[in-house]
């Protein structure tokens, strides 16, 4: 139930604007669960939620920005262990290869953890291009000029 109680405490927060306890505790009971504030008040601890201001002048709860990039570490570590079947690279693309049906999952983990050398994922159902930013002092390579060929085109088309 503490798990349970936990997440939808997260999703609430993530939802909108909660600024006291009374809200989540509101927020709870309108989902089924039945808590008082003293478990409320133990949650958000257990949770490690912080306070933060908003745009009028009043606060919210929110996961702090350090914790956040923990949980996308943990989820990334947990996800390459359980998904992650083989990985191979070509120039600065890094093919990974998952389970059907596991790839976005696994893509979305790797989004978050929003590493400065990667520019992005693609995601199948069971392959993952990661595309690596390349340093700027880098000699260009055949490959590397005919990419920056392709989206000088891409641009022009698009106007």
């Amino acid at each position: 139930m503490k798990g349970r109680r936990h997440a939808m405490i997260l999703e609430a927060i993530h939802q909108r604007p909660i600024g006291t306890q009374a809200e989540l505790t509101e927020y709870l009971r309108e989902r089924g669960i039945e808590v008082t504030q003293a478990t409320v008040s133990r949650d958000i601890k257990d949770l490690r939620l912080v306070k933060v201001a908003t745009g009028d002048g009043g606060y919210r709860y929110a996961v702090p920005p350090d914790r956040l990039a923990e949980e996308a570490l943990a989820r990334a570590k947990r996800m390459l262990r359980e998904f992650m079947t083989a990985v191979d690279a070509s120039e600065n693309l890094i093919l990974l290869k998952t389970p059907p049906g596991s790839a976005q999952a696994v893509a979305a983990a790797l989004d978050a953890l929003e590493w400065p050398d990667v520019l992005g994922t693609v995601a199948g159902d069971d392959s993952i291009l990661v595309v690596v930013r390349t340093a700027p002092y880098e000699p260009p390579s055949p490959a590397r000029e005919a990419a920056a060929r392709v989206i000088e085109r891409l641009l022009e088309l698009r106007g």
